[in-house]
């Protein structure tokens, strides 16, 4: 069964879970279903950035009331870093740059870094986010050449396990909190091991109960809310 929710009464409200797909900024997605169901009140609980994949919660209707809870609520993201090269977006999204050998590194490295990592930390959101300073988008001003000095803030990281090592590819787990980026973290692992990293693949896969495996496609809601209209 999808969404354990009143799944299409949406004015009253209603908590779609979806598998954002890659490419789709989480807006793209709550305007593709608020053009479908007709209403405007229609919301998100929680970015994603356009090249990771995975769950995204939208509140429709008397639920959007309730973002706020879900945004607080424990995440869990699976993906990979790639070592060796850095990049000034920490994922895909911009040219590989200071490239290093990888050759020394050992698994045993690699395994006993996520240590450094595990529990209350502190961590720079990337330059390139949506995070705003003086009220302009850091991104935005990161892409026209501005220096973005970004405010450090403190993240838990519950869980952190490294799942496969297919250098220059690894393969992760990480259960946080709310406000944590992945990309930083990639970032800051590949800082730590000396040879820089950047994030290459991204999903999320549970928002606090909410799980990737209860999620609709984008195309089959879509399609399912159409089927709906003719009825």
């Amino acid at each position: 069964m999808k969404n354990p929710a009143p799944l299409f009464n949406f004015l009253e409200g209603a908590i779609l879970l979806i598998d954002k797909p890659h490419s789709w900024t989480s807006f793209d997605v709550v305007k593709k279903v608020r053009n479908k169901i007709g209403i405007k009140k229609v919301g998100h609980a929680g970015t994603l950035d356009p090249l990771a994949t995975g769950l995204l919660i939208i509140c429709t209707g008397k639920k959007t009331k309730e973002i706020d809870t879900y945004q607080a609520q424990e995440k869990e993201y699976t993906g990979r870093f790639e070592l060796g090269k850095i990049t000034a977006s920490y994922d895909a999204e911009t040219e590989t740059t200071d490239h290093q050998s990888i050759s020394h590194l050992r698994e045993e490295d690699i395994l006993t870094a996520t240590k450094n990592f595990i529990g209350e930390i502190t961590q720079y959101p990337p330059a390139h986010s949506a995070v705003k300073i003086d009220g302009k988008r850091a991104y935005e001003m990161a892409i026209a050449g501005q220096q973005v000095e970004m405010k450090s803030r403190q993240v838990t990281i519950s869980e952190f396990e490294i799942t496969k090592i297919d250098l220059p590819q690894i393969h992760f787990r990480v259960v946080c909190s709310k406000g944590t980026y992945i990309r930083s973290l990639a970032n800051d692992f590949g800082k730590l091991l000396s040879v820089g990293a950047f994030l290459s693949s991204l999903c999320r896969t549970r928002i606090g109960t909410f799980k990737l495996s209860d999620a609709w496609q984008l195309d089959d809601l879509i399609q399912k809310i159409e089927d709906l209209k003719k009825a």
